[in-house]
């Protein structure tokens, strides 16, 4: 299951609610354009400023509009245990495939502590789980060791790897077989070399036909195309960091007409400067 191209999805709003009518033209155009599977309410997702009944909402929702077509695997992390396993069971009653589920933020566990974490959420939840390793956001990475023990727990199938280092994903593969998954668009087509299997895209929510068809390239043996795929979109998905994710991301589909760009506070519009180098990139691409 956890192969391709999935998108990190966004969360679309209007008058700080949940627009559900354009999450839905959302989903319909990744399902049209080949994305393998919908990641809803992950960081991409403005997960942090979501309420609890608006995440399970959205898991619902995802599940209802994607009616079996692909795969849902909901973000449903937190750094509270208790959190993370009342999360998990409502994605599984609401029909979700698998779950997302981020590292312990802020309070910073040891790797005793991160494998505890884990291991009590698949212990209390039947359904597979791709952890979510993505320091740069949580304070705290997980070290290859860490992996290869929690891959051992049934339940625990896939990794999202977001450290940014090709080192990290090697290690991990070099000590286990779970499932890496790119967590970093720039780097997809290099973690793919050293053994993962797809990525969980924020670049897709704007071309997720070149992302699915990069990656399938790549799984299907044709490394020229899956290159040339890689150097075509790589300035998109650098400029999709300019800022914080999902604000260029956001702003890149409001320049687009595809969406209203609507973000919730703490997360504002772009620096005038940085949105000026995010139009020349997607004037580049798009004409």
């Amino acid at each position: 299951m956890f192969e391709g191209s999935f998108v990190a999805i966004v969360t679309p709003f209007k008058n700080g609610k949940i627009d559900e009518k354009k999450f839905k033209e959302l989903i319909e155009f990744q399902i049209k354009n080949g994305t393998s599977g919908i990641v809803p309410a992950g960081c991409t997702g403005e997960s942090a400023t979501l309420t609890h009944q608006e995440q399970k909402r959205l898991m619902k929702l995802t599940c209802e509009i994607v009616n079996k077509r692909v795969p849902v695997v909901a973000g449903a992390g937190s750094n509270s245990t208790e959190e993370a396993i009342d999360l998990t069971k409502y994605a599984k009653r609401a029909g979700c495939n698998g779950v997302l589920s981020i590292t312990p933020y802020y309070n910073k566990p040891t790797p005793e502590g991160q494998y505890r974490h884990y291991k009590a959420i698949a212990k209390s939840v039947d359904i597979p789980i791709m952890v979510y390793n993505v320091p740069s956001r949580t304070g705290i990475s997980l070290k290859p060791e860490t992996v290869a023990r929690l891959s051992g727990i049934d339940g625990i199938v896939a990794i999202k790897e977001a450290s940014g280092s090709l080192d990290q994903v090697s290690s991990i593969l070099s000590l286990c077989d779970i499932t890496v998954l790119s967590g970093d668009d720039s780097l997809t087509l290099p973690m793919m070399a050293v053994g993962a299997k797809g990525v969980v895209s924020v670049v897709a929510n704007i071309v997720p036909k070149e992302v699915h068809d990069m990656v399938s390239a790549f799984l299907q043996g044709d490394t020229g195309k899956a290159r040339e795929l890689h150097y075509r979109v790589l300035p998109l998905s650098k400029a999709m960091f300019i800022e914080t994710n999902p604000i260029p991301v956001k702003t890149s589909m409001k320049a687009l007409k595809r969406l209203n760009g609507e973000l919730r506070l703490p997360l504002c519009e772009m620096e005038k400067e940085n949105e000026a180098k995010l139009k020349k990139v997607l004037k580049a691409y798009f004409g």
